[in-house]
C-alpha cells in the first residue's frame, strides 16, 4: 500500500467541505488521515499527519456498516462517545468529559462538544484513500508511521503513555461527577 496519498495528499479537506451535500467523501471502505493547522497539544507538530482511522472497522464476525463518508462526517460533528478522535482531541484541549443520558455514555456535554466541533472546523483537515480491507492497511500505517494520536496498536509511540493516561483520568473524573443534563 502506498502511504504517499496520506503523507502528501493532493488536498486536505475542511469540515465545511466534508459536511456539504453532496459530500466529496466517497461512501466506500478506506483509510482516512487527520492533520491539524494548530496541534491539540504543544508537544505535537502542526500540519503533519497525526492520526489515521478506518471505515469500516473489522469486527469479530463481520465488518461494521460504516464507510469513509459516514465516519469522517461523524468525527467532524459527532460526539466523544462515538469517536475516539474526538475523545482524544477534547481531552488534549482540556474539555471536561461528562456522563450523559443514562450515565453510561461519556461525552463533553453539549457545550463541550460544540466547542470541539468549532475547534475542529477551524483546525482539523482530513484526507482519505479507498482501501477494500482498511484494517490491514491501518495496522501497517501505525507500525510504519509516527502517529501520536493513535492509541490502538501503537503502544510503542512515546506519546502513548501520556495520552492513554490523560484519557483514563478524564474517564475516571467523569464517572465521579453527577450525570450531566
Amino acid at each position: 500500500m502506498s502511504t504517499a496519498e496520506l503523507l502528501e495528499p493532493v488536498k486536505l479537506w475542511e469540515a465545511v467541505e466534508v459536511l456539504t451535500r453532496p459530500s466529496p467523501v466517497p461512501a466506500v471502505a478506506g483509510i482516512y488521515g487527520w492533520y491539524f493547522t494548530q496541534p491539540p497539544h504543544p508537544s505535537l507538530p502542526a500540519d503533519r499527519l497525526l492520526y489515521v482511522g478506518i471505515a469500516p472497522r473489522r469486527m469479530a464476525t463481520r465488518a461494521s456498516r460504516q464507510n469513509l463518508r459516514s465516519r469522517v462526517r461523524y468525527h467532524f460533528r459527532g460526539n466523544a462517545e462515538g469517536s475516539t478522535l474526538r475523545l482524544t482531541l477534547g481531552c488534549l484541549l482540556g474539555l471536561e468529559l461528562r456522563r450523559v443520558g443514562s450515565g453510561k455514555r461519556l461525552t463533553f456535554g453539549q457545550a463541550g462538544e460544540k466547542e470541539l466541533t468549532a475547534w475542529m472546523a477551524e483546525h482539523a483537515r482530513v484526507c482519505w484513500i479507498q482501501h477494500d480491507e482498511p484494517w490491514t492497511g491501518e495496522a501497517e500505517l501505525i507500525a510504519r508511521l509516527d502517529l501520536p494520536l493513535n492509541l490502538d496498536q501503537n503502544r510503542h509511540h512515546a506519546f502513548h503513555p501520556y495520552l492513554s493516561g490523560l484519557r483514563a483520568s478524564a474517564r475516571a473524573h467523569a464517572r465521579s461527577l453527577p450525570i450531566s443534563s
